[in-house]
């Protein structure tokens, strides 16, 4: 992988981790936690909208709304997981 990809990668992670956070209201665990979970939340955000069948446009605004939408579910999962304990 190329330094740049890598770079972009980072970069769309932490947009997509601090939007989560904002949308979780709270919910998140500061800026490299949630980066992290932004990068994650690409995958989780692809796998669940190929299994409903929804396509989203490539381009970055495209991989930032997966992103996003893959780490708000990991944030709510998490915030879940840790209430039952």
């Amino acid at each position: 992988m190329e330094a740049q990809g890598l770079i972009m990668i980072i970069l769309v992670g932490a947009i997509a981790g601090w939007l989560a956070g904002l949308i979780m209201k709270g919910k998140g665990m500061g800026f490299i936690i949630n980066a992290l979970l932004g990068i994650v939340g690409a995958s989780v955000g692809n796998y669940l909208f190929s299994l409903i069948g929804f396509s989203i446009a490539g381009g970055l605004i495209g991989t930032i709304f997966t992103s996003t939408t893959g780490a708000v579910v990991l944030l709510f999962i998490i915030g879940v997981l840790r209430k039952s304990q």
